[in-house]
């Protein structure tokens, strides 16, 4: 029988598997720093998980790109943290830190098996997937046990089924607008946590980061992400729903250098890429205009403070390229 693993790599297996390494090696990073400074002895042990998790990631990557006389991507190493500097984050900043992350990781590794054809290469991405749902239940469980986890907003039980009769369902700039669905609620309180948490963690990296156009850079970001949970929050507001909390008080007062400005960029870049998947869903789940029209006005400016982010990267050799097509003309031409 024919030996599938044997199977060249395809385009999108080779992305995603490189978009993994990169981001496992940032994992450990992160999660080194995390172990080393956690004070709660109910939320070491995640922690302690998740970079355990993050290192096998690697070691079966590993595997796969030397079958493939692939070269291992560089990622990020020990030189890109330093485990010794002061506390950044509360503990239980933490803890919200990797629920996030395993939402990432879920959505990522869902939409990598169905692109996947080799049985490894799927093998490996259902592994991931779910060790992203067991952190998952490990972070919910643990902040419902601590009293910090923050549930989406209750909403009536409907009495019956009911179908749009009228063209007004889509209305919203003028004259009185529907109740908002549960849908358009759903993708609000998202995209609100998204970015109340990323607001925290720019906001801590900005108070390590080592140089100003990194600093200017991570402040810009912080204000976006600031003025997007008003926006956000206001509408859920003005329905009488309530909104997630902030993450303000999470970042402790060290400046020591925590982590390299290469990590730090590529972070707070992939969290940008991320930000823009979620607006894009919401645009399509949002059948309110008003409200779809506030994610299509935010999109345009996030795509490009990302631009600006990859700039900044490239400026300093920090951006890691990605692997590409053959050049055609280029071969010719040789």
């Amino acid at each position: 029988m024919e030996d599938k693993t044997k199977i060249r790599l395809t385009a999108a297996e080779i992305s995603t598997l490189w978009t993994q390494y990169l981001n496992d090696t940032l994992a450990v990073c992160m999660n080194r720093y995390f172990l080393e400074k956690v004070e709660d002895e109910e939320i070491r042990p995640i922690i302690e998980w998740t970079l355990n998790t993050a290192k096998e990631n690697i070691a079966l990557m590993e595997a796969i790109f030397q079958k493939e006389d692939f070269p291992i991507p560089v990622g990020f190493t020990e030189q890109d943290v330093n485990a010794e500097a002061p506390k950044l984050f509360s503990d239980t900043f933490k803890l919200m830190y990797l629920r996030h992350m395993s939402i990432l990781a879920i959505a990522a590794n869902g939409a990598a098996i169905s692109l996947a054809t080799r049985p490894d290469v799927v093998a490996f991405h259902k592994r991931v997937l779910g060790k992203g749902v067991e952190l998952q239940d490990k972070t919910r469980e643990c902040m419902l046990t601590q009293g910090t986890y923050v549930r989406p907003p209750f909403l009536t039980i409907p009495d019956k089924v009911d179908f749009v009769e009228k063209q007004h369902f889509l209305a919203g700039f003028f004259g009185k607008k529907r109740s908002i669905t549960s849908i358009e609620v759903t993708h609000l309180f998202l995209n609100i946590q998204a970015n109340a948490v990323g607001k925290a963690l720019i906001t801590g990296f900005a108070q390590i980061a080592q140089k100003e156009d990194v600093k200017k850079f991570l402040m810009r970001g912080k204000d976006l992400s600031e003025k997007y949970v008003e926006t956000f929050s206001n509408i859920l507001l003005d329905e009488d729903l309530p909104v997630p909390m902030s993450w303000d008080s999470a970042i402790l007062d060290t400046t020591a250098p925590v982590f390299s400005d290469k990590l730090i960029m590529y972070h707070v870049s992939a969290m940008i890429a991320a930000g823009i998947g979620n607006f894009g869903m919401a645009i399509a789940a949002s059948q309110r205009r008003d409200i779809g029209a506030v994610y299509a006005s935010q999109i345009p400016e996030i795509t490009l403070y990302a631009e600006d982010g990859a700039n900044v990267m490239i400026k300093h050799g920090w951006l890691e390229e990605p692997p590409q097509a053959d050049d055609r003309d280029e071969l010719v031409g040789k």
